[in-house]
């Protein structure tokens, strides 16, 4: 038995674009631009939608979005994701990139989220 829950909404912008995405959508959900300086390659756009991060992540790719799902288990939700029809794109041992049907990017991580946060929202899976 494992927990999941959606843990965000990533905007994935071309690198030297990422400032000005930031700040366009921060404007346009109410949000504030918030660095993260631990890992530059990403801009939370802090208070726009409670419980669900929402960052612009500089990629050395094109434009799209993708989500991250955390889990107290990633190879157990891995699995289950698996099962439904995602395939696993990259292994990052702590984490994984897969590839969703229909062709969408979402990482698999460990739990992100404040531990109580999690405890309350987080589906328990059989």
């Amino acid at each position: 038995m494992h927990r999941s829950r959606l843990y965000g909404l990533f905007i994935d912008t071309p690198e030297g674009h990422a400032d000005g995405v930031s700040h366009f959508w921060a404007a346009a959900l109410g949000g504030t631009v918030q660095p993260v300086p631990e890992e530059p390659e990403f801009t939370r756009i802090a208070g726009a939608f409670p419980g669900l991060a929402i960052d612009v992540q500089a990629v050395h790719d094109t434009a799209r979005y993708h989500v991250d799902i955390e889990t107290d288990n990633v190879d157990a939700e891995t699995a289950r994701l698996l099962a439904l029809g995602a395939e696993v794109i990259t292994d990052h041992g702590g984490h994984k990139i897969l590839r969703a049907p229909g062709g969408h990017l979402l990482c698999v991580v460990p739990v992100q989220s404040a531990e109580h946060f999690f405890a309350t929202e987080a589906r328990v899976w059989a």
